[in-house]
């Protein structure tokens, strides 16, 4: 730690299940976004949890079409 230098050494703390923070992220995210656009918050919790929901199995999606892609896809061209 005493040469570190952000942005050009990243600390590894998280480096094995970085994954996991995908998850307080999207809810974090979920909970302002709704805050801020739902016009009553009588349906709150519920709009944020499908949103965060979405928003990880979205991200998971991307994840494996990515993985397709350079797997299967770009080595056959």
């Amino acid at each position: 730690m005493i040469a570190y230098i952000p942005f050009l050494d990243p600390i590894n703390a998280f480096h094995d299940w970085w994954f996991v923070l995908l998850i307080p992220m999207s809810f974090g995210i979920s909970v302002i976004y709704r805050a801020l656009k739902l016009p009553t918050l009588e349906h709150y919790w519920r709009a944020v949890m499908t949103m965060t929901v979405q928003i990880v199995l979205a991200m998971a999606a991307l994840g494996i079409a990515l993985v397709i892609v350079v797997v299967q896809i770009i080595p056959m061209l």
